[in-house]
């Protein structure tokens, strides 16, 4: 390798220095409600917390585990995870291979590719959605959390542009030895595809974990709501109404600004503990599956 130019040093030490001090600007409003969380109640309202606790303590966390409310949603999101992103991918994939084939082995692919694709610029709005989910009586149930989105199409489109760059060789060969398309796709694609199925994957955990206006308007009770549709009725719409009696007598000791923020990390911590495990295959999976079209 040759050696780098003064100028090439210099420019590579400023581009560092940048993407350090956006990746930090990024971060600072999840300090802030990390430090929130852990310091006293005077201290939080009185404004003064900003990057680093004052008067630490666990009273909030302590609060937040003990209400019921926080772990029926909880749990409530981790069901619509578990349902909706194995729907999801399992959707994008069988779809996602069809319609990566070329227009002279499947005549009417264009066809259905439009279909998909008009969908994302126009869609039967809110109270038509509303009504279809009222009709078929899905209301209260994690059915309607799930199959609204079920076909995810920006991720369609993505796995179908990766299914493209794959030989297509690997397919004839796996066919010639007797394989047929359902066991090429699950043995030969899908392996090869990992860093798609991988970023998609992450884009579908994040989408239904922080979505959380369809569990307002498809749940009549607070007790269905998922987690992100919990948290925006305590942090943007405060109800009092999902105070239980003892919980007020708690709030004495407490504040609600350090409650809200202890809740708001604790509905962050999942994706931050699954993002790691998959950001290597994060930037290979969209710049590959972005090439072709």
């Amino acid at each position: 390798m040759p050696a780098q130019t003064k100028s090439r040093k210099v420019f590579l030490i400023c581009n560092n220095i940048f993407l350090c001090l956006i990746a930090f600007l990024c971060l600072l409003p999840l300090l802030n409600i990390l430090a929130i969380s852990f310091s006293s109640s005077s201290r939080a309202a009185s404004g003064a917390v900003k990057l680093w606790p004052l008067g630490f303590n666990l009273t909030s966390y302590t609060y937040v585990f003990q209400r019921d409310a926080f772990w029926r949603a909880l749990i409530r999101s981790f069901q619509r995870v578990a349902l909706g992103v194995s729907i999801n991918m399992f959707l994008t994939i069988i779809t996602g291979y069809p319609l990566s084939r070329e227009a002279r082995s499947f005549r009417l692919r264009t066809v259905y590719v439009w279909f998909f694709f008009i969908t994302m610029l126009f869609s039967g709005g809110l109270i038509p959605g509303y009504l279809l989910i009222q009709n078929l009586k899905l209301m209260n149930s994690i059915w309607a959390l799930v199959l609204p989105g079920a076909v995810p199409v920006f991720n369609m489109i993505l796995m179908l542009n990766f299914f493209r760059q794959i030989p297509r060789e690997l397919e004839e060969a796996s066919l010639i030895d007797g394989a047929s398309y359902w066991s090429t796709l699950w043995r030969i694609y899908v392996p090869v595809s990992m860093p798609a199925v991988a970023t998609l994957t992450l884009f579908a955990v994040v989408g239904h974990w922080n979505s959380w206006f369809d569990g307002l308007i498809f749940s009549n009770f607070p007790e269905k709501y998922p987690l992100q549709s919990y948290l925006q009725t305590i942090v943007i719409q405060p109800d009092i109404s999902l105070l239980g009696g003892d919980e007020w007598m708690h709030l004495r000791d407490v504040s609600d600004r350090t409650i809200r923020c202890a809740q708001i990390f604790m509905g962050i911590l999942p994706v931050l503990c699954v993002y790691p495990f998959l950001q290597r295959y994060f930037v290979k999976g969209i710049v590959v599956g972005s090439v072709k079209g």
